[in-house]
C-alpha cells in the first residue's frame, strides 16, 4: 500500500494548528494561575471498522536487525537483548525510533553492528540517521532509557551494555555527543533496564541502572539440556550484581549513591524497572523485577533514601512463596482506582503477574482471576506494559514473548522458541480477555520477542507498537481504526520540576463521569521506553463532552484546568496550564489484506 493518505494527514495536521490565545475556557487551579485551554477546530469525519494492527515495517523503511553475536558458543548475554524506544529527539512533534544493538564477540568478529536511530519523515516513513547523529558505536548494548537529564529541552539517550554503559547528550542540531566519562555514569556491570527519575524532587533527573549477573567470556559456564550439547545457562549459575543509583548534581555530572540510598543489593539480578508512586505520597518509588531472585519495591523515604517494601507489600514472590524469573514490568492504574498496580512478565509455566494495589500498602496477584494467568502460562514474557489500544478508557496489556533457549523443544516439545505476543483487552471490573487473534494477522506472528514500546508514530491519536526480536528483525505495527473513539493526548513540561515532567500525575475527569489517571514516566516494558506523552482513551464520542484535568507535579503544586475538549494533543506547562494545542486529524487508512504469518516476508 502507499502512504498518500498519511501525507494528506500530515498536511491537514499542520494546517489545523492553532494558538493557545484563541477563545478561552474556564480554568481553575488550587495554587497557581494557568493559561486557558483553546477551543479546537471542528472534528473531521471519524474512521470506522475493525481495529487491526498492521505490519508496516518495510513500507516505513525500517531495516533494523538485532545482532546477538551468537555463533554457537551459547554465551549468556546472547539471550537477553535488545531494547527500543519511541522518542521525539528533534522536538518536531513526531515520534522517532531508536533501536539498540549488540555485536559479534571479539574472538569471532566478522561484521559491524550499530544502534539505529530512525527520523520520522511525517509521512509514514523513516530515515536512518544513525551515523550523522553520532550514534554509530559498536557496543554490546542491551537497553535504553530516554529523558532530558540536563533540562535543556532536548531528549538525551542512555544505553546499557555488557561492559561500560554510554550517555549521549543531545546537542540540538541532530547530533549526540558521548558524555559518559564526564558524567561518570559508565556503569561497568552487565546492565539491562534503566530509568530516569527525580527521586528527591529537586528538579533534576537521577538515573537508576539495573544490573544482571557477574559474567564474562572467561567465566562462562557449561550448561546443557540434553546432557551432551552446550545450552544457555540459567542465572542461578552466576552471582548477582547490585543495581546502581546515580544522583544528578546539576552540573552535568552524577554521583553514585547506591549504598547511601539503601538500594545496594549484591544478590539482585535485575531485568526490568518501573516507576510508580504506589502510596500516593507525591514521591517516586520504583519496582525492580529480578530473575530467580525476590523482586524489589523501593519505597521513597523522602530523605534521599529508600526502604525495600516488596515482602511486606506481597510483590517479592509468587503466591506460592517462590521467586519467579521476572523480566519486563510496568505500573499503571488499570482499574480506575487512582492507584498504580504492577504487571510483570515471567518465565514459561510461571504465568504473568498482575499485582493489584489494594490501597493499604498491600498488593494481591490477580493474574489468575483476571484472565491473563492461564493464557500466559506457556509463554515466556519479556516486554510487557499497560496501554489503551482501543481508546475505550481502560488500560489493556501487551506482552512480547519468546524463549531464551533455541533448543528448548529437545526437552519440552510443546514449548516453542518463537512465540506470538499477547494482547489482553481490559473488559472492566479487573477482567481481561485475549484479543490477539482478533486484531489482524500481524499480531499472530511468532517471533523471539524481547523489547517493545508503544507510541503514536503517525499522529492519528491511537497507539502503535514497536517490537524487537532477539537476533532478528524489528517490527513496527500500526494501529488502525482505534481512533474512532475519543481521546486526549497530553505532553508535560516542568519548570520548577524536571523539564519532561517525569513523575507528574495527570487525572482526567469527563463531564460524563469517567475518571482516568496516568503518570509521565521513563523505563518500564523490558530494556525499552515508550513515548513520553500520555494518551487517555475516552470511549465512544459523546456530544458536548468536556474534560477537567488535575495535574500534580513532582514536588510541586496541584493544578486544575477545566473545559478542555477531547480529540486534541495538548501541552501542559507547570504554572501556565495549556500552552499549546493541536487537533487530532482522523484519516482512515484502508490497508491491503495482510497475509497469514507463514506468508509474511521478513523485512530486508
Amino acid at each position: 500500500m502507499t502512504y498518500c493518505l498519511l501525507v494528506y494527514l500530515a498536511f491537514l495536521f499542520s494546517a489545523c494548528k492553532e494558538s493557545p490565545s484563541n477563545t478561552p475556557s474556564v480554568v481553575q487551579t488550587s495554587e497557581v494561575a494557568v493559561t486557558p485551554s483553546p477551543t479546537p477546530s471542528p472534528t473531521p469525519v471519524r474512521p470506522s471498522g475493525q481495529i487491526e494492527f498492521t505490519d508496516v515495517t518495510a513500507q516505513a523503511g525500517i531495516r533494523f536487525k538485532h545482532n546477538s553475536g551468537a555463533v554457537g558458543k551459547k554465551y549468556l548475554p546472547e539471550t537477553i537483548g535488545a531494547g527500543c524506544a519511541f522518542l521525539d529527539y528533534d522536538n518536531d512533534g513526531w515520534q522517532d525510533i531508536l533501536f539498540v544493538n549488540s555485536m559479534d564477540w571479539p574472538e569471532s568478529k566478522k561484521r559491524k553492528s550499530f544502534p539505529a536511530l530512525y527520523h520520522n519523515n511525517k509521512d509514514g516513513t523513516f530515515t536512518d540517521v544513525t551515523k550523522p547523529a553520532g550514534l554509530a558505536i559498536e557496543v554490546y548494548a542491551i537497553g535504553v532509557a530516554v529523558a532530558d537529564y540536563d533540562n535543556d529541552g532536548l531528549l538525551d539517550v542512555y544505553i546499557t551494555c555488557v561492559g561500560p554503559n554510554h550517555l549521549f547528550r543531545n546537542l540540538g542540531n541532530g547530533k549526540f555527543a558521548d558524555v559518559t566519562a564526564r558524567a561518570a555514569v559508565g556503569d561497568p556491570g552487565f546492565s539491562t533496564s534503566a530509568a530516569w527519575l527525580d527521586y528527591d524532587n529537586d528538579g533534576k533527573l537521577d538515573l537508576f541502572v539495573g544490573n544482571y549477573v557477574e559474567w564474562s567470556v572467561a567465566t562462562d559456564q557449561f550448561c546443557t539440556l540434553d546432557g551432551k550439547n552446550k545450552s544457555y545457562c540459567t542465572p542461578q549459575s552466576y552471582k548477582g550484581q547490585s543495581a546502581t543509583l546515580y544522583h544528578n548534581r546539576g552540573n552535568g555530572t552524577f554521583e553514585n549513591v547506591t549504598q547511601r540510598a539503601g538500594v545496594n543489593d549484591p544478590s539482585g539480578k535485575s531485568l526490568g524497572v518501573a516507576l510508580l508512586d504506589f502510596d500516593n505520597d507525591g514521591w517516586l518509588d520504583f519496582f525492580v523485577a529480578n530473575d530467580t531472585e525476590p523482586n524489589k519495591l523501593y519505597r521513597n523515604n523522602h530523605d534521599a533514601t529508600f526502604t525495600d517494601a516488596a515482602i511486606t507489600a506481597g510483590v517479592a514472590f509468587s503466591e506460592a512463596g517462590t521467586a519467579r524469573a521476572g523480566m519486563g514490568v510496568d505500573a499503571a492504574d488499570y482499574d480506575g482506582s487512582g492507584r498504580q498496580s504492577i504487571l510483570i512478565g515471567n518465565f514459561t509455566n510461571e504465568s504473568m503477574a498482575l499485582y493489584h494495589n489494594d490501597g493499604s500498602g498491600l498488593f494481591t496477584d490477580e493474574a489468575s482471576r483476571s484472565g491473563i494467568g492461564k493464557t500466559s502460562a506457556q509463554s515466556l514474557t519479556f516486554a510487557c506494559f499497560f496501554f489503551d489500544y482501543d481508546l475505550d478508557g481502560l488500560m489493556d496489556i501487551f506482552a512480547a514473548n519468546g524463549h531464551v533457549s533455541d533448543d528448548i523443544s529437545v526437552v519440552q516439545p510443546n514449548v516453542k522458541y518463537a512465540q506470538p505476543p499477547h494482547l489482553f483487552r481490559n473488559r472492566g471490573k479487573k477482567k481481561f480477555e485475549e484479543a490477539t487473534t482478533k486484531l489482524g494477522w500481524a499480531l499472530r506472528r511468532a517471533t523471539v520477542g524481547r523489547g517493545a514500546a508503544y507510541g503514536d508514530f503517525d499522529n492519528d491519536g491511537d497507539l502503535d507498537l514497536l517490537i524487537t526480536t532477539n537476533n532478528g528483525h524489528a517490527r513496527l505495527l500500526r494501529n488502525e481504526n482505534a481512533n474512532q473513539n475519543d481521546l486526549l493526548r497530553v505532553r508535560t513540561i516542568g519548570t520548577k520540576s524536571n523539564h519532561d515532567g517525569i513523575g507528574a500525575r495527570v487525572r482526567v475527569k469527563t463531564s460524563k463521569g469517567a475518571n482516568l489517571s496516568s503518570m509521565v514516566r521513563t523505563g518500564s516494558s523490558y530494556c525499552s521506553q515508550s513515548e513520553l506523552p500520555l494518551t487517555f482513551g475516552l470511549g465512544t464520542p459523546q456530544e458536548g463532552m468536556t474534560l477537567s484535568l488535575e495535574i500534580t507535579w513532582p514536588g510541586g503544586p496541584r493544578e486544575i484546568v477545566q473545559n478542555i475538549k477531547p480529540n486534541q494533543s495538548i501541552t501542559l506547562q507547570e504554572g501556565k496550564g495549556v500552552v499549546a494545542a493541536e487537533p487530532i486529524v482522523f484519516v482512515r487508512i484502508v490497508s491491503q489484506p495482510t497475509p497469514p504469518p507463514d506468508q509474511i516476508p521478513s523485512p530486508r
